[in-house]
């Protein structure tokens, strides 16, 4: 059998979705390259005892590589019953971290809660990856 008569007909949007989340893990790890030249903050160190905005940029990219194999593994999980409803959560999931990385981008770490709203994505696969298990059992 092959994988595409396997896959749910709609897993084609959690493809992209997956796709959206590498295009915002690239933009924000340029960011942390770019915020390195700028604020002269050599390799291997991770954070800067000056420069509060390179620390900023830095634990933006830092956090959401923290969470994302959590991420990627509930999405997963999720979008195999409920393909679309995980991508839509997904989207939300990865736009919320490029709202996250902006307000942290200002200096000012309160700021980067302009991307909570991402919990409304994480815990959506999360419970959606829950119902996967539990339907697995009854």
């Amino acid at each position: 059998m092959e994988i595409l008569e396997i896959l749910p007909a709609n897993f084609a949007y959690v493809i992209f979705t997956y796709l959206y989340s590498w295009v915002m893990l690239c933009y924000l790890g340029v960011k942390v390259g770019a915020a390195r030249k700028k604020y002269d903050v050599k390799y291997p160190t991770m954070y800067s005892d000056k420069e509060q905005v390179f620390n900023c940029i830095q634990r933006a990219h830092q956090n959401t590589l923290e969470v994302y194999p959590q991420w990627l593994v509930f999405q997963t999980i999720a979008a195999l019953v409920y393909p679309l409803a995980a991508a839509v959560l997904g989207a939300i999931w990865v736009t919320s971290r490029f709202s996250y990385a902006w307000g942290y981008y200002t200096g000012d770490p309160s700021k980067r809660m302009n991307g909570a709203y991402g919990y409304i994505g994480y815990l959506g696969v999360i419970i959606l990856s829950i119902a996967v298990a539990l339907q697995l059992l009854f």
